[in-house]
């Protein structure tokens, strides 16, 4: 069982070197998750954009979102396909569908009981804080809860 201060990333993570993302890595360090919407046609939008692809409107917001979502797809990894992922395996990644943001999918981890993980699945997010383990950034994981 995954706990969430032991969790590391893969890679380097900041925000874009475009800047376009900064306002969800200040809500992630606020405890706070931000999806960008566009503020005319109300599409949502993740991964973020400067313009909508959807109606062409420059006006885009990021408004607070809950951190609940439904799992969408799921993977166990047994194979460390990184070193500072070994001290993890194995390890659920999943693909989540945020229903409060248009149903747009963002990536995690699982951590704690895995319990009766399936497709559907309603899952918390939960923010891990800042530390040398997460490269000095927020990081958001996912824990099985039912929030109905």
């Amino acid at each position: 069982m995954l706990k969430l201060d032991e969790i590391p990333v893969a890679t380097a993570i900041d925000p874009r070197p475009d800047g376009v993302d900064i306002p969800f890595w200040e809500g992630m360090n606020n405890g706070e998750l931000h999806m960008q919407r566009c503020s005319s046609c109300k599409t949502w939008w993740w991964s973020p954009v400067w313009r909508c692809n959807e109606c062409g409107s420059w006006d885009l917001e990021w408004p607070e979102v809950p951190m609940r979502g439904i799992v969408y797809s799921w993977v166990r990894t047994h194979q460390p396909f990184v070193p500072a992922m070994a001290s993890i395996v194995p390890y659920v990644s999943l693909l989540v569908e945020l229903p409060d943001a248009g149903n747009r999918r963002i990536f995690g981890i699982l951590f704690g009981e895995e319990g009766t993980l399936e497709i559907g699945s309603e899952v918390t997010g939960v923010i891990q804080p800042a530390s040398d383990l997460t490269r000095g950034m927020p990081i958001l994981r996912w824990k099985l809860e039912d929030w109905k």
